[in-house]
């Protein structure tokens, strides 16, 4: 059985937020990944599609690393709704979050055809700024470890 996020921050992105490639609901080509709380750590769980391949049987290693980009956003939004009294699903919009710093460790070759398991751990940098440790499984077994920094979206990405 497949594990799947059921409450997922993305859902709450209002419709103006929810184009991004890799995680917005709205984007039709786009991955929709969706970033929920398991415990005190954030999960993504995503299965890579036929198109995805670096090599036969092996992920193409820049799906992994937007996975981990969007997880890294997603898993912020998902500490600082929390921080400000909310969860994910309580109907109050939670903040967004951008990439300021994306580095990504490729442990081993992603095989291709299992689902992936993105796990973030949160740390708060400043109140605008967080670090999210990301660790990305497929079959129990490490592939990348990485580290997100995500600040809050600056209004200047707001076009109204």
């Amino acid at each position: 059985m497949v594990e799947k996020v059921i409450k997922a921050i993305q859902d709450e992105y209002p419709d103006d937020f929810a184009w991004c490639y890799g995680c917005g609901r709205l984007n039709e080509e786009g991955h929709h990944f969706r970033t929920g709380w398991q415990g005190d750590q954030t999960v993504t769980i995503y299965t890579p599609e036929a198109a995805h391949l670096a090599l036969p049987g092996f992920v193409y290693g820049g799906i992994t690393a937007s996975l981990i980009d969007c997880h890294g956003t997603g898993s912020a939004a998902l500490a600082l709704h929390r921080k400000n009294g909310h969860e994910a699903g309580d109907g109050v919009e939670p903040p967004r979050f951008v990439t300021a710093s994306l580095k990504v460790d490729f442990i081993q070759p992603t095989p291709h055809g299992v689902p992936l398991k993105a796990v973030g751990t949160i740390t708060e940098i400043h109140p605008k700024k967080w670090k999210v440790d990301v660790e990305v499984f497929a079959n129990d077994e490490l592939c990348a470890r990485s580290e997100v920094v995500a600040v809050v979206m600056p209004r200047t990405f707001i076009t109204k």
